[in-house]
């Protein structure tokens, strides 16, 4: 079994870091043409492959300029992580009233704790896991790198030892009976083209 994340690419709230939860924000230009740089990499999934992605317009976009739109099902449970009041907000602009603030250990008033966001990261795992074959998953950055931490059945803090650039593919799988994150973050697709079609 082989789990591809794929982060959607950049938006203009995302080259500015500001928190973009369910504000459905547009991929730019660069982000379109990153997502479209996906595409030669992802034509190797084949036709079983279960493609899921999260319904807001960035992560959609994604997956139709990769060239698996069409294949693929809105996944609720891929939606990014819901700020509350810190939506479109960045941290820097966040620490001038609370110090030492982040994402990951402080409260999200009016939003999702990160063990809120770790349920939801469990039940894509379990459809991961039924389905038993190949998967894709376009979303977003916090709930990739939290579906990264559980899938190695760490707590969903732990995501914060995970970065993701805009377009970047990630791959878990197994070693044994280990799940394990085979590659992460990496930004250039050809060295994984030969090993997704194998």
């Amino acid at each position: 079994m082989t789990v591809v994340l794929v982060r959607h690419g950049e938006t203009s709230w995302s080259r500015q870091r500001r928190h973009t939860g369910r504000s459905d924000i547009p991929l730019d230009r660069e982000g379109r043409r990153r997502a479209t740089a996906l595409a030669p990499f992802l034509q190797t999934v084949p036709p079983a492959a279960l493609i899921l992605t999260s319904p807001l317009q960035r992560a959609v976009q994604t997956a139709a300029l990769a060239g698996l739109g069409a294949r693929a099902e809105v996944c609720d449970d891929l939606l990014e992580w819901d700020y509350g009041d810190y939506e479109g907000r960045r941290t820097s602009d966040i620490r001038e009233e609370i110090p030492g603030w982040s994402v990951w250990t402080h409260p999200i008033v009016g939003g999702e704790s990160v063990e809120q966001v770790g349920v939801r990261a469990d039940r894509v795992i379990a459809r991961v896991v039924a389905h038993g074959g190949l998967v894709v998953l376009f979303a977003h950055a916090h709930v990739l790198r939290i579906l990264g931490a559980r899938w190695c059945g760490w707590p969903p803090g732990h995501g914060a030892s995970l970065t993701l650039e805009p377009a970047s593919v990630s791959v878990l799988g197994h070693e044994r009976e280990v799940r394990v994150i085979v590659h992460w973050d990496v930004v250039q697709f050809d060295l994984l083209a030969a090993e997704l079609g194998r």
